[in-house]
């Protein structure tokens, strides 16, 4: 099944970069391009893709108000959204969860993690980039934080091998490869692990099992 993506970002060599990379893999294929938010939005609404990577910083409206509109709590029927932006600043990670981004990577990612967080959106899951998920908690970590809340039912030694390499950064593949199981079984204990404590994203994980320790 191809999955429809729609790019947004200002600058025509972005685009032209991110649609070669897309249209490369078997099951991806580029529908639209958007140059500002506010195109992005009317786009997206007129050919529901099944995802929408989209850039922050774009003139008319920025790509937050755009993951806003398309995603955010309150829309009827969302598009799955993952922004990719230049700028590594936590603000924009927080900014873009909030305004209901269902990934967020870095435009240094690579090819892989490009198409990985768009087959993650598309089935449902959220894909943040290792390298940010694992800075963000080393700034969480020297922060005054209370004391995480316990998990609704103890976690399972699988479950808890999962979550010590999601806090690690390793994203659904890498971990389905370092514990020798599936996808698919990856995603189901990831889903049972956020269910019992809670977690809304990899990062709120990954700051949970980081803070059980501390």
């Amino acid at each position: 099944m191809t999955i429809r993506v729609l790019i947004a970002d200002d600058q025509d060599l972005v685009r032209t970069g991110l649609r070669m990379i897309l249209d490369a893999q078997p099951d991806l294929e580029v529908v639209g391009e958007a140059s500002d938010g506010a195109e992005a939005i009317t786009l997206a609404r007129g050919t529901r893709p099944d995802v929408c990577l989209i850039d922050i910083r774009m003139p008319v409206l920025d790509g937050l108000e755009a993951t806003r509109a398309l995603a955010g709590a309150g829309v009827t029927d969302p598009i799955p959204v993952v922004v990719i932006t230049t700028f590594d600043l936590d603000e924009y990670v927080y900014a873009a969860l909030r305004a209901g981004a269902r990934g967020f990577l870095l435009k240094d990612a690579g090819p892989t993690l490009l198409a990985e967080a768009v087959r993650a959106a598309a089935r449902g899951d959220a894909l943040i980039d290792p390298n940010v998920t694992v800075r963000l908690i080393e700034e969480f970590a020297g922060t005054a934080r209370e004391a995480v809340a316990p998990p609704s039912s103890p976690l399972t030694e699988r479950e808890e091998d999962v979550l010590a390499l999601v806090a690690r950064g390793l994203g659904n593949s890498e971990i389905g490869a370092r514990l020798h199981i599936s996808l698919s079984t990856v995603k189901t204990h990831l889903a049972s692990v956020m269910t019992k404590i809670g977690a809304r994203n990899r990062v709120e994980l990954a700051i949970w099992a980081h803070e059980r320790r501390r």
